[in-house]
């Protein structure tokens, strides 16, 4: 089921400038195109099986969101339509179509910006053995899964590929790339959060937690990479949520779950994966798209 999937691009005419976990990025001079593939990573290793269709449907996803959150900040998209993409890009329009955003370029925070409003994952590690989540005290005899009081801002370091993100203080963060910066970052950061939860809510979905990026063009600040995605997010269906127990997901925490339930452990090769946890994984990306967004898969 995997023969029209996507694991990586080539362009011969185009300019790699570099290709992420899920994401080849093309320089077009004063610009980008940062095209979606199929890759799919768990535990910041990308697995060898492509999940079909999966960079068209964030690529959805993040232009849905990009536009919501347009009145609380700008972003870098010049356009989604590869019909109207740059000349040079017109021998690959076939490939780029759905799954491709041109983009100004923007200067990237040195951070991932994360927010969290429930208890889960890592933070819920963090609060068995510290009581704390990335070093933010929280109340006593809170439960997996459980809505926190009020969301945390919970930044971290962005990790070259094959390696771990580390969390940091705000104080870090603010030492990085200054108070000011730092400040306006984390209040977008819960603005975003906030917003988007409200509106997931509304379509039957819990928003547990999510990582944005920023960047700064001419000076100013933008939202840039993905938002609010599967792959960068927690997504829970509010008719099963239950506080106590690791909710159901429509993000890659199935793909994890898979993962730790087979045996394999971080630091081992990435296992192809079967049939079925390609086709159920991609029904979960494919159930948030059209419930974040009301619309279903556009070629």
């Amino acid at each position: 089921m995997n023969g029209s999937a996507v694991f990586e691009t080539r362009f011969p005419n185009l300019t790699l400038r570099s290709r992420g976990k899920v994401r080849d990025i093309y320089d077009l001079g004063d610009s980008l195109l940062i095209v979606a593939t199929d890759r799919i990573s768990a535990f910041d290793v990308v697995m060898p099986t492509p999940i079909p269709d999966k960079g068209k449907i964030l690529t959805q996803v993040s232009a849905f969101w990009f536009d919501f959150f347009k009145d609380l900040v700008p972003n870098h998209i010049l356009e989604t339509d590869a019909r109207r993409f740059p000349e040079a890009c017109r021998p690959y329009e076939g490939q780029l179509s759905g799954r491709t955003m041109w983009v100004r370029k923007a200067e990237p925070l040195p951070v991932e910006c994360i927010v969290r409003g429930y208890l889960v994952g890592s933070g819920w590690k963090d609060y068995q053995k510290t009581g704390a989540v990335c070093g933010i005290r929280l109340p006593e005899g809170l439960q997996l899964a459980q809505q926190l009081p009020e969301p945390i801002f919970t930044p971290s370091t962005k990790a070259e590929k094959g390696a771990h993100d580390e969390n940091i203080s705000f104080d870090q963060m603010a030492r990085l790339i200054g108070k000011d910066l730092a400040e306006q970052v984390r209040d977008l950061t819960l603005a975003i959060y906030q917003k988007g939860a409200a509106h997931a809510r509304e379509r039957g979905i819990i928003l547990a937690d999510t990582k944005l990026e920023f960047g700064l063009l001419d000076g100013k600040l933008i939202l840039i990479d993905e938002v609010l995605t599967p792959d960068s997010s927690r997504f829970w269906p509010a008719d099963r949520y239950q506080v106590g127990s690791n909710p159901e997901s429509f993000d890659k925490q199935y793909l994890r779950d898979y993962l730790v339930a087979s045996g394999w452990k971080d630091g081992q090769p990435a296992p192809e994966l079967p049939d079925e946890v390609v086709a159920n994984t991609r029904a979960r990306y494919l159930e948030a798209l059209e419930r974040l967004t009301g619309k279903g898969l556009e070629d």
